[in-house]
């Protein structure tokens, strides 16, 4: 796993002043990747740090000599996914040089801040793009106070399914429909059926949810036939996004049975657009999640002792909501749930341990999600479906109005930062998506 360095130094300070504020996402300890193209003018997407609230041009930052080497080369690609194929030494370098052209310290500062008319961009003034070219979406169930919720509304008597607490299990969705935060989430057609009814309906999901979730990408793959062993799982994670898979429940329940979703997920996936390495995670790392007394163990291709003692991420999530009402009105978002990584049953690096001990092969740029993040209690659930008892329970808002589940016009957004003793907090900018009618 990743080890502290002078990037982490929670004294650093950057010269980009928006950077050192207390509450900034984006300070010179984060350093997180994505893909951007200026608003005004025609240009190439290329890659891109957030720094404060501006943008630091790699593929300008190495035509100025500032950075070098194979990963330098790779942020001149209109995707992540050339930097995602490297090596953990790659990005360590690549890291560094940033964090010393942007760092009031840095030996590279000096000649970063004279150019930084032409290296720096505002973040307001640029166009955000999916960070990679996603090849493959695996999207995992990995909350055990999620798994139980859900369980408990169909199988009162034996919430868990028998394999649960064995195996980290996903299924395989739609790479196709995967959008960048900010783009419109159209309410989808299909099929369900109504309570009581004899025969299914065709038509628009009345039962639209969110699903908050951690998503990270793939770096270097593995050949067909050859799995990653646990314990050098992350050294094939580049670093982590917000993810939002939403969910149109009444589809999913009648098409699901019995090979599991299908439409009701595959409509609309939304990623939040920066992807935050798995090296700036490095001071926010712990203990896996603590399994209940009695719980098995996990099998020989799951088990770490490192994994264990270090796997767990101290990332919170929040889920926030601003209807049209609350537009018109002027009215902020209002926080529906937060809820902590930590929660999560199996680690990442179980997940991508699982994924690949069938031989399966992943690529740079696949996409993994963690499957809804709930905690204990309502307070803490990923979903609507949670947090509403299946429609059961309405969600009733400060301004009065109430959900059951999404309605047309509102707007979600899913936001998380990492906070803790002795570091710089962090954060992971914004998860976005407008609910817009069905066709």
């Amino acid at each position: 796993m990743s080890a502290l360095n002078p990037t982490h130094d929670p004294k650093r300070r950057s010269w980009v002043e928006t950077a050192n504020a207390r509450e900034a996402a984006f300070p010179v300890q984060n350093l997180p990747y994505g893909v951007f193209r200026r608003k005004s003018g025609p240009e190439a997407a290329r890659a891109g740090t957030a720094i404060g609230d501006q943008i630091l041009d790699l593929a300008g930052a190495r035509r100025a000599g500032l950075i070098d080497g194979r990963a330098a080369d790779a942020c001149s690609e209109p995707t992540l996914n050339r930097l995602m194929a490297l090596a953990p030494a790659d990005w360590t370098r690549l890291r560094q040089q940033i964090s010393d052209c942007l760092a009031t310290d840095g030996e590279r500062a000096d000649d970063c801040r004279r150019r930084a008319a032409e290296l720096l961009v505002p973040i307001a003034d640029a166009t955000l793009e999916l960070p990679a070219e996603i090849g493959d979406f695996t999207d995992f169930f990995t909350s055990i106070y999620h798994a139980t919720n859900t369980g408990t509304m169909m199988r009162p008597d034996s919430p868990l399914m028998p394999n649960f607490k064995y195996v980290p299990t996903a299924y395989h969705s739609r790479a196709s429909s995967v959008v960048v935060s900010g783009a419109p989430v159209r309410r989808p057609n299909g099929q369900a059926i109504d309570p009581g009814a004899a025969a299914p309906r065709f038509g628009p999901s009345r039962l639209l949810d969110y699903e908050c979730e951690l998503g990270f990408f793939i770096g270097a793959g593995n050949r067909l036939g050859e799995p990653i062993p646990v314990a050098r799982a992350t050294e094939h994670i580049f670093g982590f996004c917000l993810l939002n898979d939403w969910s149109a429940r009444d589809i999913q329940g009648w098409e699901g049975q019995p090979l599991g979703p299908f439409l009701g997920k595959s409509f609309s996936t939304t990623i939040s657009p920066w992807v935050v390495t798995t090296e700036a995670l490095a001071p926010f790392r712990g203990p896996a999640f603590v399994r209940a007394a009695g719980d098995p163990a996990p099998l020989a291709h799951l088990a770490s002792a490192d994994d264990a003692a270090r796997g767990g991420l101290d990332i919170v999530m929040e889920v926030w909501l601003q209807t049209a009402r609350m537009r018109q009105e002027g009215a902020a978002a209002v926080r529906l749930s937060q809820s902590n990584a930590n929660d999560c049953y199996w680690t990442v690096a179980q997940m991508v341990a699982h994924h690949t001990s069938n031989g399966c092969n992943l690529r740079p740029g696949d996409l993994c999600g963690s499957g809804t993040v709930s905690g204990k209690d309502k307070g803490s659930y990923g979903c609507m479906l949670e947090m509403t008892w299946r429609g059961t329970q309405p969600v009733t808002l400060p301004n009065g109005e109430q959900r059951n589940f999404l309605e047309d016009g509102d707007e979600l957004a899913l936001r998380a930062h990492c906070a803790r003793a002795g570091a710089v907090s962090i954060g992971f900018g914004e998860c976005r998506g407008l609910v817009e009618p069905a066709r």
